[in-house]
This record gives structure tokens, sequence and C-alpha cells, in this order.
């Protein structure tokens, strides 16, 4: 089969968990298309440089510096709209160019057809997309047109568990309600997708105590690696801060007692994350599923080893907010 893999350019998440995804089918014998923009499609490009690969419509949004982003969305689904039927048109270019087998979308909203063929797939972890406090009886609305846009596609896949129990997610993948049932009918639980899910790395990385990994739209990024800056340059511990800016030369900064870099690969970054005493995330849903992946999830809170995991979500993201307190109570479980 020839497969189309094309992530949403929204922070790094959706790239990262298409990498076992591309990985899986290449070792079925699949030829695989990269698809996509931005720091999204280097990194896809970075991770298999012998795959073609086809530029698709760019998404290029910001998020305000408030600590509310109800503003920034509103005035981005003009946008949004723009970009989903300029991704449509540009598939259907590809069609005709290459004769592909099955497209697979990671939250591009127009990369489906009007035909039988190619088997079109749409992934997400949001099927119940959470508003902030004041705009929350919106959801079910929100939920339908969310709705309109996935059974557009042949299969709905979900990188998440189906038990509810399991759950990584929880009622982002798993709504108590369904908006439109017959939409259910072609969703598939296909279990957490990392880039680290095969790693064997026996031999964590201790050099640094605190371990920072930032990621997420400007200039909230920015704002966080600025906070953590001037909280940790005095302190005792060793501390890295992986920047992901995919786009930055490979160096290295010092200030004080902090190690600043743009991006590790996935082996060095998961003996960092693996020997610290205290890593710092944004409550993401992909680094949610790497932090699984690499055994640092739902460990006994007396054991010594087990690092302390503070989530801090994006300000204004809902989903974030609901993450970081979903997983902190189910951590301490």
């Amino acid at each position: 089969m020839k497969i189309l893999v094309a992530p949403l350019n929204w922070g790094l998440g959706h790239a990262s968990r298409c990498v076992p995804l591309v990985q899986r089918f290449l070792d079925e014998g699949n030829e695989v298309i990269l698809g996509g923009d931005g720091a999204s499609l280097t990194l896809l490009r970075r991770h298999f440089p012998k795959c073609r690969y086809v530029f698709l419509a760019p998404l290029n949004l910001r998020y305000g510096k408030g600590k509310r982003q109800v503003w920034a969305m509103v005035k981005a689904l003009p946008k949004l709209v723009v970009w989903a039927c300029k991704d449509h048109v540009m598939l259907q270019a590809v069609l005709r160019e290459e004769k592909i087998d099955m497209v697979v979308s990671d939250n591009r909203f127009g990369l489906y057809t009007n035909h039988q063929s190619p088997i079109t797939v749409y992934i997400t972890h949001q099927l119940h997309i959470f508003l902030p406090k004041g705009w929350r009886w919106l959801e079910p609305l929100v939920a339908r047109l969310h709705a309109r846009i996935y059974t557009r596609y042949n299969k709905v896949w979900v990188p998440d568990y189906e038990e509810f129990d399991r759950s990584l997610g929880g009622e982002l993948g798993h709504p108590a309600i369904s908006h439109q049932p017959s939409a259910f009918s072609k969703i598939e639980y296909i279990g957490p997708l990392s880039r680290f899910a095969q790693s064997t790395n026996d031999n964590p990385q201790t050099t640094y105590g605190i371990v920072a990994v930032l990621s997420g739209l400007e200039p909230q990024r920015t704002m966080l690696e600025r906070e953590l800056v001037a909280r940790y340059r005095d302190s005792n511990e060793s501390v890295l801060i992986v920047q992901g800016l995919l786009n930055r030369p490979n160096t290295r900064i010092k200030r004080g007692a902090i190690t600043i870099v743009p991006y590790m690969s996935d082996e060095e970054l998961a003996a960092a994350l693996m020997g610290a005493k205290h890593i710092i995330v944004r409550s993401g849903y992909s680094t949610i599923m790497d932090l699984d992946a690499l055994g640092l999830l739902h460990v006994p809170m007396t054991n010594h080893q087990s690092p302390i995991i503070t989530f801090i979500p994006t300000s204004g993201q809902p989903e974030q907010e609901y993450l970081a307190h979903f997983m902190a109570e189910k951590c301490q479980k």
C-alpha cells in the first residue's frame, strides 16, 4: 500500500505521535509519503529521511499573551476554515499525481475525499472538546461540528485505551454523551501512540536533576521558558531545558545551573527523562503518552526513584487544564 501520513502543525505532539505509526507502516512493507507543513513535517522528515514528502496547506497560529485564549481562538476560526479548504484542494492535487491507497490525517480537517478510494483515517484524542468556563454551554454544538468533520472520513482512530479505567485522556476520548451516534460506528481505539513506544533505554542519564520539556504555540512557549530560567538559574540542581525548536542550530547554552538545548534525539531525551528527579512539562496529550511509554506514570508515590512530574497547562487551554487535573488524580492512585 501507498500511505500518506499528515499531522497537524500545532506544536510537535501531533507529528511525534505519528512516528510509531509511520514506522509500523514501513515495517509492514508499505510505502509512506509524509505530508504537512512547518515544524511537524520537519520532525517526520528527520525521523524518516528516506520517505518522500509533499507540502500541504500551511497553518500559522499564535496564542495570546494573557491567561485566556478565547478571543485568540475566535479570531483563528476563519483562518482554520480557509486552511482546511486549502488542505482539501491540495490533497486532491496530490491524489491526481500519486496512487494513494490510504490517507492518515492527524487532526487535519480537510484531508477527506468524496470517493471510496483512498481510505481516509482521522486521528484525534478529542471526541469531547472542552471549552473555557463561561463558554461550556457551547460544548454540545462544538461536539456536533467536530463530528461533522470526522464523519467525512472512513475511520476515526483514537490513540487511547478503550477502557476508561486505563485511559490516558479521560473524557477527551470517552465522551459521556454522543451528540452524533452514527459517528461512533467509525471510531476505533488503537491504544496510545508514542515515539518512545519501542524504547529499550536501560541507561538513564542522571546528569540533570531537573528536566523541562517545552512545547506548544508561541508566545506561551517562550513565556514558560523565561519563567523557568528565572526560577532555576541559581538552582542547586543541574537543570536541562529542551526548547522544542527544530529550526534552531543544535547548540547548548549555559545560564547558571541551566543548560538549554533546542531539541534532542529521541534516545537522548528518553535517557534524560528517565534519569531526572523532577520533570516539568506541558500537559499536552502526546507528552502524557510519551511519559507513559517510558514507564514514568502510574508508579508508587513511595518509590524514591520515581520522578516528581509537574504538569503545567498552557494558559487558557481547557484541554490541558483538564489533563493536568486528570493526571494528578491518576498518578496518586
